[in-house]
């Protein structure tokens, strides 16, 4: 019996309150008792989600009754335990940052990529006219990704159109590219198309349909994703772990965020040297004060930190 669904989804569509709808729907999943992250932007939805199996058809119909989110697809993981502690809606300039706000020039409403299903990425991605295209960043990609992909080194999605030029080089060929779930390819299909790239293609609900609709067939690893799992399989055709662990250079698929939550990177690090190094990435954040307790998950809840009121009112703090 399913113990809880973790729903994944976006959908760009025009709100025309988005600080308001945002909050009515924290208001709204709560009453569901769900967890999760979700961004809302004047562009559009971008969340994940996780509760029963009740909760989560109960939230899937309501947005689904919502004629702006008519054509948003939900992608649904069977999971032991909700994928989030607390539920966030948060309301901000885009619902996935890429500093690409012009939408006289972006606009993955009007012109993006040709969507292509698993199946078909899957029929195209060997060709000798092809590309495949990683538009996720390092930490991801460092997990897992297609075998022979383009990846790029870039810390964050907003790094991607500074790399336009380096990907110059393949104008004349098809460009599939792919991510997680397809919202970050929306912006990026449409980009390339705006420089000048005239084949370009994507991943029709990203790796995570991929692994559900065509095996994961050559997704080489595993792929992050954005809560507390932190990863999941995605191949179950011809699996291999590629990542290896920052510390010790063992292959390991385990991924996990710094326990020094002033750095809290994202990085790969085998179990044992994960004890022995407090599940930091350096001696140096193993020394930190501040460092959390590694519990052999490399996950860990944000914890709000007390406001300093005196600073925040431009006081002197008071001193004996």
């Amino acid at each position: 019996m399913t113990k809880y669904n973790t729903l994944l989804y976006y959908c760009y569509t025009t709100i025309a309150d988005g600080e308001q709808f945002a909050a009515d729907h924290l208001k709204f999943c709560k009453s569901l008792n769900l967890t999760g992250r979700i961004i809302v932007a004047d562009e559009g939805l971008n969340g994940t989600v996780s509760g029963s199996p009740e909760s989560c058809q109960a939230y899937m119909n309501a947005i689904k009754a919502d004629e702006r989110f008519a054509t948003l697809e939900f992608k649904i993981d069977e999971v032991d335990e909700p994928s989030f502690v607390k539920m966030h809606v948060r309301y901000k300039s885009e619902i996935v940052h890429s500093g690409l706000r012009n939408p006289n020039i972006i606009n993955p409403q009007q012109k993006t990529g040709k969507h292509l299903e698993p199946q078909e990425f899957l029929a195209m991605k060997d060709r000798d006219d092809v590309v495949v295209l990683d538009v996720r960043s390092n930490y991801e990609h460092s997990l897992g990704k297609f075998k022979n992909a383009v990846t790029l080194d870039i810390e964050n999605f907003r790094d991607f159109p500074a790399m336009i030029n380096e990907l110059a080089k393949y104008k004349d060929k098809k460009i599939l590219t792919y991510c997680t779930g397809g919202i970050k390819c929306e912006k990026a299909s449409a980009l390339l198309l705006h420089e000048g790239f005239s084949d370009v293609y994507q991943l029709h609900g990203g790796i995570i349909k991929y692994g559900k609709e065509a095996g994961g067939e050559d997704f080489e690893g595993k792929c992050y994703v954005f809560d507390n799992r932190l990863s999941v399989e995605v191949n179950s055709v011809n699996p291999v772990v590629i990542s290896t662990c920052r510390n010790c250079g063992k292959t390991t698929p385990k991924m996990i965020n710094c326990a020094n939550p002033e750095c809290n990177e994202h990085f790969t690090q085998c179990n044992e040297c994960g004890e022995a190094m407090d599940g930091c990435c350096s001696d140096a954040c193993k020394e930190h004060p501040r460092k959390r307790v590694y519990d052999g998950t490399g996950y860990y809840v944000k914890v709000p930190q007390p406001v300093n009121t005196a600073k925040k009112a431009g006081l002197q703090p008071v001193t004996e």
